[in-house]
């Protein structure tokens, strides 16, 4: 089960990875009318809540940069962004969801049925208890904002 789900992380990931493809700088930041966050906000967002699920509740160490817990967890919006954020490129979105893989295989590989406690409750209500569970509820999370961001682009590319 173990290579089966790391094997399912990494084909989400690079399906979040190939719809990066052909989106420039500015067509990362356009916000569709209607909505509140954009394709780069969606990319800092799904790299911001796997290190969460992959490695906080483990006590593990989380990679973010400076400000990215801030600007890109739940209820943020790059409309309240303050000036002084220092907004990632994509190469440097590209490179962080690139690499997060590998650390979650190395870090949780051995500890994928280690109990968390307490359980961590989601805001969709799902309650999670070990590593194995909380990168299960990655793939649905991840998949979420893939949806999302071609939403987007299909959007953005009529206008």
């Amino acid at each position: 089960m173990e290579q089966f789900l790391f094997n399912q992380l990494a084909f989400v990931r690079s399906q979040t990875l190939k719809l990066m493809e052909g989106v420039t700088e500015e067509l990362a930041d356009r916000i569709p009318e209607g909505f509140r966050n954009n394709i780069r906000w969606n990319l800092g967002h799904i790299y911001v809540v796997c290190e969460r699920f992959a490695f906080k509740q483990l006590n593990h160490p989380q990679q973010l940069p400076s400000g990215f817990s801030e600007q890109f967890e739940n209820g943020s919006s790059p409309l309240n962004w303050p000036a002084s954020f220092q907004v990632p490129t994509l190469p440097e979105l590209e490179t962080l969801l690139k690499e997060q893989q590998e650390r979650i295989r190395t870090a949780l590989g051995h500890r994928l049925q280690d109990k968390i406690v307490p359980p961590y409750t989601t805001s969709a209500g799902m309650v999670l208890e070990t590593p194995e569970q909380f990168l299960s509820f990655n793939l649905y999370h991840e998949g979420m904002h893939l949806n999302v961001i071609k939403l987007y682009k299909v959007i953005l590319s009529r206008n």
